[in-house]
């Protein structure tokens, strides 16, 4: 089990170490740079790709656009994320009244079918 979870650990550590090597940690410029190395590496693998697929596979998107969608998701992301937290009491209320209505009925005689 130990020797396990170190394995898993230095996969991770690895994996970070190499991650933060070729830039995808470093600065704004940094990660543009692999992010447009690892598309043009990918380019000719997904054109054979796509040849062999039924239907048609969309354009990686765009820099600025790669930009626009994270900073989107990421907001929406805590938006949901607060409206859950605001919305908590509430179900906790809901779950709270439909857990004693569950044990009234449980409470209840079983009613005959004459």
């Amino acid at each position: 089990m130990v020797i396990g979870f170190l394995i898993r650990s230095g996969l991770v550590v690895g994996a970070v170490y190499y991650s933060k090597k070729l830039g995808v940690w470093g600065t704004p410029e940094q990660s543009e740079k692999f992010y447009n190395c690892v598309k043009s590496q990918l380019r000719p693998h997904v054109q054979t790709l796509e040849k062999q697929l039924p239907f048609e596979v969309p354009a990686l998107p765009q820099t600025g656009e790669m930009r626009f969608l994270a900073k989107h998701y990421y907001n929406q992301g805590v938006k949901n994320t607060f409206h859950f937290i605001e919305m908590l009491p509430c179900y906790a209320g809901q779950m709270a009244k439909k857990a004693k209505d569950t044990f009234n009925d449980f409470a209840q005689p079983p009613k005959s079918t004459n």
